[in-house]
């Protein structure tokens, strides 16, 4: 697990939240070439055949700017799944995607979920191992974004998260993800359609998931800490 406990949205930001007309329940943000195939694939697979709308860009190759449309299912998805895997911060598709996360964290409440898929959170939070070679060539060449990707993979890194390590088995790992995911997000999802015409109803609902996810927290740890404890 990463340093530090996951952070919930304010009861104000969750409100704000409640109201707007998300189109994605999940984007997933994720380097193709490390784990298209593999986790990613898998757990998106997981997530859709539990109803949970989910976003994943599929398209294999990449132009020079990061699409709109991309940004705009970041914005319109209630949170995001971040694979950090070693080749991530390579991508400086990836590390746009990012900087837009938490960007719609700090304006939106969008929840955010760091899987650490072998790296170490730490390589992540002070951009060190991989995560720092990638930032060699960055420097270089894209200086006005730098300190941006640097910031949003810092503040990430210190969100608690998932590790996946050599050894474990990872099915064991999704499955224990989307179990948690879907104990926190379901009533969310029923009451997210339900409470724009009503300020007072919206207030209370959002109270409520707030307090459902902060007593979940602990049970979410403990169901992936088991996970990921299991070997092959």
């Amino acid at each position: 697990m990463a340093s530090t406990s996951a952070q919930l949205p304010s009861d104000s930001s969750s409100s704000s939240n409640l109201i707007r007309r998300w189109s994605h329940d999940v984007f997933l943000s994720f380097r193709g070439e490390d784990t298209r195939y593999n986790f990613t694939d898998h757990l998106c697979t997981h997530l859709r055949r539990s109803g949970i709308k989910t976003f994943r860009d599929d398209r294999l190759t990449k132009g020079e700017e990061i699409q709109h449309e991309l940004l705009k299912a970041i914005e319109n998805s209630r949170s995001s799944i971040i694979v950090f895997s070693k080749n991530y911060a390579e991508s400086r598709w990836c590390l746009e995607e990012l900087a837009k996360i938490m960007e719609c964290r700090q304006e939106f409440g969008q929840i955010v979920l760091p899987v650490f898929y072998h790296v170490n959170p730490s390589d992540v939070r002070k951009q060190t191992g991989s995560f720092g070679k990638a930032f060699t060539n960055h420097e270089i060449n894209w200086k006005n974004k730098v300190q941006i990707w640097r910031d949003s993979l810092t503040e990430t890194g210190n969100i608690s998260g998932w590790d996946i390590e050599d050894g474990v088995c990872e099915l064991q790992v999704e499955r224990g993800f989307l179990d948690a995911f879907l104990d926190q997000r379901v009533e969310v999802h029923k009451a997210g359609w339900n409470v724009a015409t009503s300020p007072r109803r919206d207030v209370l609902t959002s109270r409520r998931w707030v307090n459902k996810c902060r007593s979940q927290q602990a049970a979410t740890t403990q169901c992936l800490n088991v996970a990921t404890s299991q070997r092959h």
